[in-house]
């Protein structure tokens, strides 16, 4: 990552492609951080290129956009051949995505737009069990579009005013993600405690 982030400020007037490529890289599991990848674009936008701003921006929301459209569709094309290859079984977590293939069952929308928050290689499992799962491509497309405005917006927008500061920024990228991480999980527990108690009180009142 460290080579990558000295090569983008270096070719600072070309960054918006080369941060979408490096997206898009990461939409078939390369070990790219896209919420660096958001953090760094808005850094350059506050300090360095600040008249590509709007490049920048587009080059993060297009590459997170249309990486999580390469992940549906080997999920959706491949199925469960995808096992019979070995990098794949070993990079995805079979019960993780079955997991998430249940919490579109149970919550829908809701499981795509809150996971799109979410780091750790959660996302690339959520887009990939939504074509696993056949979700409709339009449903997909829609829901997973207004969660990546909206995370996108706000991301890029708070590192951008922080941006004078960014070598304290990126070190606090871990402690970012861990919080995200630990909010989703007490999410997760919170709503299937909710739906525990809720379906024992309708058995007590029966």
């Amino acid at each position: 990552m460290d080579t990558i982030i000295e090569f983008i400020f270096a070719h600072a007037h070309y960054a918006h492609w080369i941060v979408f490529g490096a997206l898009m890289l990461a939409g078939i599991n390369v070990p790219i951080s896209e919420d660096l990848m958001i953090i760094l674009s808005a850094v350059l936008a506050a300090t360095v290129v600040p008249e590509n701003t709007v490049q920048l921006f587009l080059g993060v929301f297009l590459g997170c956009y249309l990486s999580d459209w390469v992940c549906y569709w080997i999920g959706r094309k491949f199925g469960p051949k995808l096992w019979d290859i070995r990098w794949f079984a070993k990079t995805f977590d079979r019960k993780k995505l079955d997991q998430i293939h249940n919490y579109y069952a149970k919550y829908g929308f809701w499981t795509l737009v809150i996971g799109r928050f979410i780091p750790f290689g959660v996302r690339n499992c959520l887009f990939l069990s939504a074509g696993l799962g056949r979700m409709p491509f339009g449903k997909f497309i829609l829901s997973d579009g207004i969660a990546c405005i909206i995370s996108n917006t706000t991301l890029f927008t708070l590192a951008y005013y922080a941006g004078k500061n960014y070598h304290a920024l990126l070190g606090f990228i871990k402690t970012f993600n861990i919080f995200l991480f630990a909010f989703f999980v007490v999410s997760i527990i919170a709503l299937i405690w909710y739906k525990r108690s809720t379906s024992k009180a309708k058995n007590l009142t029966e």
